[in-house]
This record gives C-alpha cells, structure tokens and sequence, in this order.
C-alpha cells in the first residue's frame, strides 16, 4: 500500500497541477489559462558515452535503478514500453542504437487514443553525451507539468545515475 501511494504521488507530481487550477476556478478565482503549448525541448549532457545514456532508457533494469519507478521496456522496434507503474505506456517506433529513439509515448489518464511523439537524439560530446528530448502532440495544458516532469523524474536523476 506504501509503494501504492507513493508512486500516486510521484505520478502526481510528475503530470500535475490541472486539478489544482480547476479548483482555483471553482472557488472564485480567476481561472487560469490553459497553456496553448503541445510541443516541448530539453537538453542535458552526461559524462559517460552515448550507449550508455541508450541502454539507460531502453533497459528495464537500469530505467527502474535511475527512475525508482517499475519499468517494462521491449527494446525493439514496435516494442511495447510501461513506465513508472503504469502511469506512461509507450511503443518504440524508431530506434538507432547510441543515437536515437523515437516513441509514441502517452499518460494513462489520456483520452483514449492520444499519443505524443518522443524523440531522444543522443550525440558524443567532448568525451561524454549530449541527450536532445522533443515531445510533440501532447494535449494543450500539459506543457509546465511535462517540462517539470521531465527534469524531476527523468534527466535529473538519470545524470546522478550515470556518473
């Protein structure tokens, strides 16, 4: 039950803060504006070589060391993903060993049939990897969730991971 409500609460955090502005809106304040923006960019660089930041995030193993989360990943083209408990499920579209993949990638709580695209374009870069991630098509509203989401539960602690 522990581990159940944490994850509820990572998950929270991760996608999270629309209820939040509903209710504000509800309780007389001014509601806020939705963010218009389905596409976001992030870049982090690791000090360790490009197969390893890959195999980070096509290894189950090593996705749930870095993450804390339980992973499923079939690491192949047309592979079926399941992060963090089940709150994001995925399926591998493209991927290049040590330089790229490319995911249909969606929250559980997504209507039915909404999938963003996830590009991660990984380069060598002064002895270690540059990591570009580009999410495209995510609902409108999910933009600063996402953003924060990505830092906390993915970039962050996959650096203190591959160190």
């Amino acid at each position: 039950m522990a581990e159940r409500l944490g994850w509820m609460m990572c998950r929270r955090s991760f996608f999270g803060t629309l209820m939040a502005g509903l209710a504000a809106g509800s309780a007389g304040a001014a509601p806020a504006t939705r963010d218009p923006r389905t596409a976001l960019s992030e870049e982090e660089d690791f000090a360790v070589p490009p197969h390893r930041v890959y195999d980070a995030l096509l290894d189950a193993k090593q996705f749930g060391a870095f993450s804390g989360a339980p992973a499923t990943i079939d690491r192949k083209e047309g592979g079926a993903l399941i992060l963090f408990g089940g709150a994001i499920v995925a399926r591998n579209v493209e991927l290049l060993p040590d330089k790229r993949i490319v995911q249909a990638w969606r929250d559980a709580d997504w209507a039915p049939g909404i999938y963003s695209m996830l590009r991660f374009e990984i380069s060598p870069k002064n002895g270690g990897t540059h990591l570009t991630l580009v999410q495209t098509g995510f609902p409108a509203g999910q933009y600063a969730d996402l953003h924060a989401g990505w830092h906390e539960h993915y970039l962050a602690p996959m650096k203190k991971y591959l160190r």
